[in-house]
């Protein structure tokens, strides 16, 4: 099994990124003092939070830009970052805040990692509002244990006046003890501050209302259409609508905004097609995610699904297995692939995730295939497995331009491999 060896300690690390993000805000003049600084962070939903809480902000009228692992709008012009590294070297961080400012922003919505707040690169980031989407199985090569991850995370909580948090995820109890200013939750399940219900899934989107609590203690409630699939997208909404509300924004405007978003490469990306079935593209990577990515698509699928899926190398290994049982319990067939399998054996890799598809009652070469090579792993897919009224998703690399094999990063596009797939052979 492919392990990482740190050759360099942690804490030696994080010294030298505390002192070079010192450095960067020295340099650049401490330009996020002169912004509102709204920080995202989670396992899952980051990227579709923080554009959902841009898109309404712009609505509303405010000088915003935004950074992304998608995209990052810094005033008016719009950059496909397509990032492996959700968090920028701490000097191009402060340099997006001078650009900034230099283009006239008052806020500034950021994605960031646990990695990043680890590792002291959003040092100076002068966060006012710190939003955290959940906290799952993820990145336990990392930080080892689940509470160090959640603490990493909880650092962006750190001083802000603002803490949103989801009321209905296993790390709300200790977050909410770690957190900084007044907290907001927001929920489906909890009695939450602000709260979704009568919500109606289609494969337009999802149809719901929110409801909060106004300065004189009255519930007040909004219908609202949001064209994002799935529950876990009601939530990325929610955390977003509870930015709004902190900020003050009618609710007139973030209806309008809700309903005017739309959406994201790579997350819950449909590709038309000809041949009467469904395919989507999505970022989905960790157990939770894949799981409710499946559990999305299967509501509004008249026939089986079909998932296409890896785990990447070097990187935590527990989460394979896990990954595996989703798909082997919830999928009707499974493709396993690569996923930037690095320097990892990828027949290593794709046999740790099998594991878990078998102990889930999946057959190799009956309702599960193994297929190393991701295009051919596709078209399989497409090809092979699909009929009228199935459901194809293919999951790992969403937005992502690039597959790491061995040290080499080729090209690569989910989208594209789609396409070539549907080209008759």
């Amino acid at each position: 099994m492919g392990k990482t060896t740190e050759r360099i300690p942690r804490s030696v690390k994080n010294i030298y990124h505390f002192l070079r993000a010192v450095a960067a805000n020295v340099y650049h003049g401490f330009p996020a003092r002169k912004l509102k600084v709204i920080g995202v962070t989670g396992t899952d939903g980051k990227t579709t939070t923080v554009n959902l809480i841009y898109h309404i902000l712009k609505i509303d009228g405010k000088k915003v830009s935004m950074i992304s692992t998608v995209n990052a709008v810094i005033g008016k012009k719009e950059y496909d970052t397509g990032f492996h590294v959700t968090t920028p070297d701490p000097f191009d961080v402060q340099k997006y805040f001078k650009q900034m400012i230099d283009a006239g922003s008052e806020y500034a919505v950021v994605e960031t990692t646990s990695h990043g707040l680890d590792q002291n690169r959003v040092l100076g980031g002068n966060f006012q509002i710190g939003v955290i989407t959940n906290v799952t199985h993820e990145h336990l090569d990392y930080h080892k244990t689940y509470d160090r991850y959640l603490r990493a995370k909880a650092k962006l909580l750190r001083g802000v006046k603002n803490s949103v948090l989801n009321g209905d995820d296993e790390s709300f109890g200790k977050l909410s003890l770690l957190a900084s200013g007044k907290i907001t939750n927001y929920g489906l399940r909890s009695e939450a501050d602000v709260k979704a219900k009568n919500i109606e899934y289609s494969s337009d989107g999802s149809d719901f209302s929110y409801s909060y609590l106004d300065e004189g203690n009255h519930r007040v409630e909004m219908a609202v259409k949001l064209p994002l699939l799935g529950e876990y997208n009601v939530y990325n909404a929610l955390a977003a609508i509870s930015v709004a509300k902190v900020l003050g924004i009618e609710d007139r405007v973030i209806k309008k905004a809700l309903a005017s978003f739309k959406g994201i490469i790579g997350r819950m990306e449909k590709i038309e097609n000809d041949r009467n079935f469904n395919i989507y593209v999505d970022f989905a990577h960790t157990p939770n995610a894949l799981e409710k990515a499946i559990q999305t698509i299967k509501p509004i699928t008249s026939g089986r699904t079909v998932v296409v899926f890896g785990a990447a190398g070097l990187r935590d290994t527990k989460k394979r297995p896990l990954m595996g049982k989703v798909a082997g319990k919830l999928a009707d067939y499974t493709v396993v692939t690569a996923e930037d399998p690095r320097t990892e054996d990828l027949n290593q890799i794709m046999a740790e995730i099998s594991e878990g598809i078998v102990r889930s009652g999946g057959v190799l070469n009956k309702t599960f295939w193994m297929e190393g090579d991701r295009q051919k792993a596709i078209n399989y897919a497409i090809r092979k497995l699909a009929r009228a009224g199935d459901t194809i998703i293919i999951c790992g690399k969403g937005h992502e331009k690039s597959l790491c094999v061995g040290t080499e990063e080729i090209p690569w596009s989910d989208q594209e491999a789609v396409k070539k797939a549907l080209e008759e052979v």
